[in-house]
């Protein structure tokens, strides 16, 4: 149990180094806030792969949010079966193989509208040096 308490907290390191070479938020003072909005939280989401190894994403607590206030589409970028079955088939009919990817931190790579911003509070469990008055301001 002690060896996954260290794997547990590598993966959170890793998931903020994820986040931080992504550029992903900018720490701002809560007073920068706009009166209009609300700072959502996050949370830690722990996965441990069939590999054995330990994930943890950093996931925006959806369930905070007001539609037409913090939101107003969803949208997540996955391949529909029957396209991976077209993909498939073409490759096969081309005597071409194909392998299998695991992209590291992909979801970080997804764009807002120009004028979409979501104000966090910071990450838990992670302390900075004005501790307590700090949110997260994420427009990338």
């Amino acid at each position: 149990m002690a060896q996954d308490r260290v794997g547990w907290g590598e993966a959170d390191r890793a998931e903020i180094a994820n986040h931080a070479t992504n550029g992903s938020w900018t720490v701002i003072d809560r007073s920068q806030v706009p009166a209009d909005r609300s700072l959502v939280r996050l949370i830690w989401v722990y996965t441990r792969k069939r590999s054995g190894a330990l994930k943890a994403r950093l996931c925006v607590q959806g369930c905070a949010q007001v539609r037409g206030v913090d939101f107003d589409q969803t949208f997540c970028a996955t391949m529909r079966p029957t396209s991976l079955r077209a993909l498939a088939a073409t490759a096969n009919s081309a005597g071409m193989r194909m392998r299998r990817w695991d992209f590291v931190a992909a979801y970080l790579q997804g764009e807002l509208e120009s004028d979409e911003v979501i104000y966090c509070h910071a990450p838990p469990g992670y302390a900075t040096p004005r501790s307590g008055r700090e949110a997260a301001r994420v427009s990338h």
